[in-house]
């Protein structure tokens, strides 16, 4: 009984802020008799803490406590094909260190070994430990299954066997590998656009495609790690500006979403057709000396003809993504982000126009508010989430 007490003090504390004896009794159905001891216990623990008083009458005054954010910390990684995004954040979610560096890997080892001497870097920064860390969440592309990444195409030998086993035995225990498209979603549910949603999916489009799914407020990851794979939609050649909701049919409509996480002869179609490759052949097909998706959006943006048409296109693809998902999941929102996906301004009122003749589905578009930060933020909220239980139970709360 204690220790639910205990608990219940924390909790009230975790999602209520700092309060004083009186209030957490109101809030938690405790007596104040009861809640005293409880934080007492916590704060020989030192999972609470004073912070100072506050007046409660005439006369009175009550100490206010919070919930220590030192009692413990946790690392997040996110690993990019581009970038590896290193972060210490402490149990309130406040970051205290971070690190961001070009990611110039070439082979699977020399990733696993340089996303270790960043972790070290960055807990060091912090003035901490790898050791001390209570839960690490690494983001990476692929989807984790028995201990190896499937589906990482993106990072050359990182679907290798073994190789997450060399990254826990580097990072050390209590090692959580996550998708980072999964990251992503949970990210801008707990920071960004997604805050207050039970229902939504996180697209983000960059290198490659990738989609996090929340229903009921929780990540969904289906039977197989791979809900989300968007990237092996099946696409039809014939989705453009003129095939219109007949090009969709023409796919299968609901039964192209239900195939999601499937494999076979259409593997990696939709990524290949929507993702940074594709928009930047499609530019310089059409006369554009452009060295990447960036440019293109760039010249777009100045006003470039060309560069809007190659725009258009890809909201006319991202349109079928999104009409696909809509047909299967229908979420409240879907959040747009990444490299391509993130330019809302311009993709926003193609990609409506387009979904306005595809289906009466269509659900309500957002751009991300994290930008390239949301999987490390998603890794940095699941690791909160599961560490603030370690803690507790960590800890040996009193019992007696």
């Amino acid at each position: 009984m204690r220790v639910l007490n205990q608990r219940a003090v924390l909790d009230r504390l975790r999602r209520g802020g700092p309060a004083t004896r009186p209030q957490i009794a109101k809030d938690t159905g405790l007596s104040k008799p009861t809640v005293g001891q409880a934080l007492l216990d916590l704060e020989q623990h030192r999972l609470v803490r004073p912070i100072g008083r506050t007046t409660a009458g005439p006369g009175r005054s009550a100490m206010v406590y919070e919930v220590n954010p030192a009692a413990g910390h946790v690392l997040g990684v996110d690993i990019g094909r581009q970038r590896i995004r290193v972060a210490v954040a402490d149990l309130a979610g406040s970051v205290i260190a971070r690190v961001d560096e070009r990611n110039r890997c070439r082979t699977a080892g020399a990733l696993v070994r340089t996303v270790r001497d960043l972790a070290v870097r960055t807990v060091s920064d912090a003035g901490l430990s790898l050791d001390e860390m209570v839960v690490k969440v690494v983001g990476t592309p692929g989807v984790p299954r028995d201990r190896t990444l499937l589906h990482a195409p993106n990072l050359p030998g990182w679907e290798r066997p073994g190789l997450l086993d060399e990254l826990e035995t580097l990072l050390g225990p209590d090692l959580v590998v996550e998708n980072d498209a999964n990251l992503a979603a949970v990210g801008e549910r707990a920071y960004g656009a997604a805050r207050g949603v039970d229902v939504f999916v996180h697209v983000t489009v960059g290198t490659g495609i990738g989609m996090g799914i929340v229903v009921d407020g929780q990540l969904f990851r289906g039977a197989h790690g791979a809900a989300g794979e968007v990237g092996y939609l099946p696409y039809p050649s014939d989705v453009d500006s003129t095939g219109g909701a007949g090009a969709v049919g023409g796919a299968g409509g609901v039964g192209a979403a239900g195939s999601a996480g499937g494999v076979g002869s259409s593997r990696g179609r939709l990524e290949s057709a929507v993702a940074a490759e594709a928009v930047v052949e499609a530019a310089r097909s059409a006369g554009l000396g452009v060295k990447s998706a960036r440019d293109v959006f760039a010249l777009a943006r100045g006003g470039d003809p060309k560069a809007l048409d190659v725009v258009r296109d890809e909201a006319e693809r991202l349109a079928f993504v999104v009409a696909s998902v809509a047909a299967v999941i229908d979420p409240e929102l879907v959040v747009l982000g990444g490299g391509i996906g993130g330019n809302t301004d311009l993709l926003g009122p193609p990609l409506a126009e387009a979904l306005g003749r595809l289906t009466p589905l269509a659900p309500r578009i957002a751009a991300g508010e994290l930008g390239d930060g949301a999987v490390l933020s998603g890794a940095v909220a699941m690791g909160l989430a599961a560490a603030r239980d370690l803690v507790f139970d960590r800890r040996g709360a009193v019992t007696l």
